[in-house]
């Protein structure tokens, strides 16, 4: 087969496959009243996509007449990793285009260790891991990482990560590239496998959004662990600002703390005073041994006393950012996350709120835990992968690729073009 081309002022394949995942238009006819492209065009481009192994065909039911043949992406067609980077561990997943986690992994690994060994190690956890999920290692094509610090996007560097001690700036992208070329092999892309990455509190908004508020057009979670982040999705896409540092919530300053030094080398920061790191460290001063935040939610998950108090104090203090914040956004859902989001957290958050944000802006608000728990990183960095890599331009120029290897006789690789 020749090579595809997408032709000026006329809709491409990517396009039309953009069309088909979002359910906007799932027949033939669907397609063509979508783009009033004529149906040879649409069997063409629809050709293109089937060659490439990413759609799928089935049959409903009819109530009269012939069933409906509708068209569908193929979510089983290939597969993604997604990496979930604490401060002290890390989670790792292979995962299908839907989200659906096919095997997971979890296992300690301090992030101050610096880039180079902790990249290296999520790496060499990739072979078994691939193996438990019963994927051929030439269906994977991408790798999605979420790290605790901002993000610049294009770059995919963090940029001044408090919590992250020598990663600022540090190629992330590239090494894991070559980590996972050292573990695995060679990508069956043309060049390194793609890696994304992008901050946790981020991506996992993107996760619960897509899992259970698909209908919010503004949503805000708050991530409250060993630090504090917030993730926005604005008419169904994540907001980063210009250059990653949207949502950084944890580092406004509050009026009457100066004397909380924060990581970040700042006085009275928010996260200085009510994150889990925080209140790990007025616990250990009542003689508890905790020194993060998930030894915070463990004492909280046991009914500790002094961690219920302080954790509904830490949530009054979170909640006073949270007025400006949601003032601003005004957004229809607000989902508390992380390891002090349970119900004195809440109750803090909520005080604040209702005692001194105008009514209006709280009357149709929806103060909520999250959904997805402990896998909405994991779940939010396949969807990053998925979303980049299957968008209409990058979906193009992947299928060029395949259509050119097709065309010089060599063996397409079917979901990994």
């Amino acid at each position: 087969m020749g090579e595809y081309r997408m032709t000026p002022n006329q809709v491409s394949a990517g396009e039309l496959l953009q069309l088909i995942r979002s359910g906007r238009a799932n027949t033939r006819t669907d397609l063509q009243r979508a783009t009033g492209l004529s149906r040879s065009t649409i069997g063409q481009r629809l050709d293109v996509l089937n060659r490439a192994g990413w759609l799928r065909h089935t049959t409903g039911t009819s109530t009269g007449g012939r069933p409906s043949h509708r068209i569908v992406f193929d979510p089983a067609h290939a597969s993604v990793i997604a990496v979930d980077l604490e401060t002290r561990h890390a989670r790792i997943a292979v995962l299908d285009l839907a989200g659906t986690i096919l095997a997971e992994h979890t296992a300690p690994l301090d992030i101050v260790l610096g880039p180079d060994p902790v990249l290296d190690r999520l790496a060499s956890w990739f072979p078994d891991l691939i193996a438990a999920a019963g994927v051929d290692p030439t269906r994977i094509v991408g790798i999605g990482l979420s790290v605790p610090g901002p993000v610049d996007w294009e770059t995919g560097r963090v940029i001044d990560p408090p919590i992250m001690p020598g990663w600022d700036r540090y190629p992330i992208r590239e090494r894991l590239q070559k980590a996972y070329a050292d573990h695995v092999g060679p990508s069956m892309e043309d060049g390194p496998v793609p890696v994304f990455v992008d901050n946790d509190a981020n991506l996992m908004a993107l996760a619960e959004h897509q899992a259970s508020h698909q209908d919010c057009s503004a949503f805000v979670l708050v991530k409250v662990s060993t630090g504090i982040g917030a993730g926005v999705v604005v008419g169904n896409n994540l907001y980063r600002g210009i250059d990653g540092g949207a949502g950084d919530i944890g580092h406004i300053r509050l009026h009457d703390r100066p004397d909380a030094l924060c990581m970040c080398g700042s006085y009275g920061c928010l996260a200085a005073v009510a994150s889990g790191r925080a209140l790990a460290k007025e616990l250990s001063a009542l003689g508890y041994d905790t020194t993060s935040g998930s030894d915070v939610g463990r004492l909280l998950g046991e009914g500790h006393p002094d961690a219920i108090r302080l954790a509904r104090e830490a949530g009054r203090r979170v909640g006073e950012v949270l007025v400006t914040v949601v003032t601003l956004l005004n957004p229809g859902v607000l989902m508390l996350a992380g390891d002090l989001s349970g119900v004195p957290f809440m109750t803090g958050v909520r005080e604040l709120l209702y005692q001194r944000a105008m009514p209006r802006t709280t009357a149709n608000l929806q103060i909520v835990t999250s959904r997805l728990g402990d896998h909405a990183g994991l779940i939010g960095a396949a969807a990053m992968v998925v979303t980049c890599l299957y968008s209409p331009a990058r979906a193009d120029a992947r299928l060029n690729r395949l259509m050119l290897s097709d065309h010089a006789g060599r063996p397409a690789q079917t979901g990994t073009p």
